[in-house]
């Protein structure tokens, strides 16, 4: 069972999608729920292992799995994980059992296609993190834009279809380039599209620099990286609640993977050529999107603004040369960005969920709508102050682990990166809180908010569930770093080296 345990991952929450679609109309919606639930359950259930039976000691891919495709031009059906991608898909199965718990009630039109694109969305997603082949790494990559395409555009807000096509544009056009990568690197090779021959494939700078163009639209677009981040409030902002948590917890987590992935260990030299202008953007998101974050009357744009800033602390991490010859990466800033990722998924879907539960009852996400809601919703209001301080950097909570272990290693760097890179802790206090106070706390504003009924039991179990997972992350880091550790070695090893011939 354990050689099979990827395509498991991938495929079980795909076939679970298919049936959940063929329920039918929303007269089967209890069966569709039903069927959803018991699909993201069982799809989560069977990644566990891959903790469990993962080698801490060992770096190299695991769990793998190897079949022709299309033999003709050398494309196989090629599985693996490591350090680097493990943890993303035993979150991304967690983060789809979520949502599937969060639409149960909220969503009450087309249900079964709704859970539908989430399940298969899940599989496809889990696909990306685990190809070993660039092909069936761009199949996997390109296909979850659909699900998530169609998830904003039908379920989503008023202006939805203008934010669906935006999304797709943004993140397709980027992703052509790749194929492009993909294939220069498949003649180079000698007709394989192995990552891991390209990552032994010795280039010129002239070639690696190129290339490194590719790969960063592609990536930055999906993490998202200043100044390519415009579609990401816009989608936050129209998706449901489910589509939210799913595109801050999971996909932009494709993108940062995707820096780890191809550009650092196959673009070794043009990496740290160019690495000042990913450590520039990097700060850019920290601090400038940080201040924009600070201005929004928008809860969903709020914490959009606020996960882009957050996902510039990653990319700071990832890039953080130094050492005696200045062509090391930091140990502890690469793994810190990984946390940071980790955390993040937890953070930002608590985060969007809390949204959700408010709109669900007064169906508005302007903060000026709100106040007082600690008077009706105690428990509620107790949560959301434990994801806000999460998101501002608590210590104790995840969101504190992954931003001191980068800020760790850029003092060792650069102390000016470190001071700029704080900068973080004091924007995302500032724009957290601030909205907390204006929502949670004061006299009851209106009377929406006098109406407002605490969590149910579902919630209260959605809610909980998040708070275990950033406060055990936060006061035990370790199983989570484990694990990380020697993959984080071999990237640093692979990105230290050269590939000029």
């Amino acid at each position: 069972m354990t050689s099979n345990l990827l395509s498991l991952a991938i495929w079980l929450p795909i076939v679970a999608g298919l049936i959940v679609l063929a329920t039918g109309g929303d007269k089967n919606a209890p069966a569709a729920r039903w069927l959803a639930l018991a699909g993201a359950l069982v799809s989560f259930l069977v990644t566990i292992p891959l903790y469990t039976g993962f080698d801490t000691f060992h770096g190299g891919m695991q769990f793998v799995e190897l079949t022709p495709w299309v033999e003709s031009f050398n494309i196989n059906y090629h599985l693996g994980v490591d350090g680097l991608s493990m943890l993303f898909i035993i979150l991304n199965s967690f983060t789809t059992l979520l949502v599937v718990l969060a639409g149960w009630q909220v969503i009450d039109k087309r249900v079964a296609q709704y859970m539908a694109a989430f399940l298969i969305m899940s599989g496809l997603i889990n696909g990306a993190f685990a190809a070993m082949d660039a092909i069936l790494f761009y199949a996997f990559f390109e296909a979850m834009l659909i699900p998530m395409y169609l998830i904003i555009g039908v379920w989503g807000g008023a202006n939805r279809v203008y934010a669906s096509v935006k999304f797709f544009l943004y993140t397709l056009m980027g992703s052509l380039l790749t194929l492009v990568a993909f294939i220069y690197l498949y003649y180079q090779s000698g007709g394989s599209f192995e990552i891991a021959a390209f990552q032994r494939l010795p280039l010129t700078m002239g070639a690696q620099t190129l290339l490194l163009i590719a790969f960063f639209f592609a990536f930055a677009v999906k993490v998202p990286m200043w100044p390519v981040h415009t579609w990401l409030p816009d989608a936050h902002v129209e998706a449901p609640t489910g589509g939210s948590m799913v595109l801050a917890a999971i996909t932009l987590k494709l993108g940062a993977y995707g820096f780890l992935r191809f550009v650092l260990p196959i673009l070794p030299d043009a990496s740290r050529e160019y690495a000042w202008i990913m450590v520039t953007l990097s700060l850019i998101a920290v601090v400038y999107i940080g201040m924009v974050a600070l201005v929004q009357t928008d809860m969903k744009k709020l914490i959009a603004y606020s996960s882009i800033s957050h996902m510039g602390f990653v990319t700071l991490g990832f890039f953080m040369f130094g050492g005696v010859s200045g062509n090391q990466l930091n140990s502890w800033a690469v793994e810190g960005a990984l946390v940071q990722m980790i955390s993040h998924g937890f953070i930002s879907a608590a985060m969007f969920f809390c949204v959700g539960v408010m709109y669900d009852r007064v169906h508005s996400r302007k903060i000026a709508d709100y106040g007082g809601v600690a008077n009706k919703m105690p428990i509620f209001a107790s949560f959301m102050m434990l994801f806000a301080m999460a998101n501002s950097g608590l210590p104790a909570t995840s969101g504190f682990v992954g931003e001191f272990m980068v800020i760790l290693g850029a003092v060792q760097v650069n102390f000016w990166y470190a001071v700029a890179g704080a900068t973080t802790l004091i924007f995302g206090a500032a724009y957290t809180l601030w909205m907390y106070k204006r929502v949670i706390f004061g006299e009851v504003a209106n009377d929406n908010v006098a109406e407002l009924k605490d969590v149910n039991k579902r919630e209260f179990f959605i809610l909980a569930i998040l708070a275990i997972a950033v406060l055990g992350m936060g006061l035990y880091p370790a199983p989570f770093t484990e694990v990380m550790h020697q993959s984080v070695n071999d990237l640093i090893w692979q990105a230290s080296q050269t590939k000029l011939n």
